[in-house]
């Protein structure tokens, strides 16, 4: 089986309450869309069993992008500078991301031995910003948040990174042609697409949005594309 999840958010139990859930086996496949870190918990801990499973593709979120930018050995890597040396503007957005949920990500990460950081900085720097499953008939187009001005004859390799990972989708329009294509993202919350404002999944006008708050104690869902099943397990603010 091939399940969906996004925004994971540090939230470490209920991530391997899902896994327990599913019964994954190494047969399955995952696909993470972004944004395992910062918010919750225990974000670093997510990171660690995430980078050994060899039954995952990750797909970066705009959480994991500020990962990577303000620590990661690619980015401006604040572990190793003296901060009163560095752009001031730098360290205002630092801040602002520290502030919404990074702190317990950088913490974490900063206790961990070379190797981990380097091992976890790998893993986040080499994920796609999208990925497409073709199954009976169906695709799937996955990305983190949406594709900001959307065009069909646009390739998906032609949009910016940023355009993936830090936009917020259109549910009330459908934006592939074919009634068999779904858009498959995270990064809104459901509560705020549905219109009873249950955390749960949201599937219309060909979108499935499955980030159902489970950092904010909504639920941490798994979408399968063979069964078109959401499975979900109650999430612990």
């Amino acid at each position: 089986m091939r399940y969906v999840i996004s925004d994971i958010h540090g939230c470490y139990r209920e991530y391997m309450a899902l896994l327990e859930k599913l019964q994954l086996s190494e047969n399955d496949h995952l696909y993470i869309l972004g944004d395992a870190v910062d918010k919750g918990p225990a974000p670093i801990r997510v990171m660690k069993d995430l980078i050994h499973r060899k039954n995952i593709t990750y797909l970066l979120g705009n959480h994991d992008f500020l990962f990577c930018y303000f620590l990661g050995k690619n980015g401006l890597d604040l572990t190793t500078k003296n901060l009163a040396e560095c752009d001031p503007e730098n360290i205002r957005e630092f801040q602002v991301w520290l502030e919404d949920g990074g702190i317990t990500t950088a913490k974490q990460y900063m206790r961990l031995a070379p190797k981990e950081r380097e091992e976890i900085c790998t893993f986040l720097e080499n994920a796609d910003f999208y990925h497409i499953i073709k199954d009976t008939g169906k695709t799937y187009v996955l990305v983190h948040a949406g594709i900001a001005g959307f065009k069909e004859e646009i390739p998906l390799k032609e949009y910016h990174p940023l355009e993936l990972i830090a936009t917020r989708t259109d549910y009330e329009k459908r934006y592939y042609e074919d009634p068999d294509t779904f858009v498959i993202t995270g990064h809104t919350p459901t509560p705020c697409i549905r219109k009873d404002q249950l955390p749960e999944g949201y599937m219309g006008n060909g979108h499935i949005a499955i980030d159902c708050g489970c950092v904010y104690g909504g639920k941490l869902a798994a979408y399968c594309i063979e069964t078109g099943e959401i499975i979900y397990v109650e999430g612990h603010r």
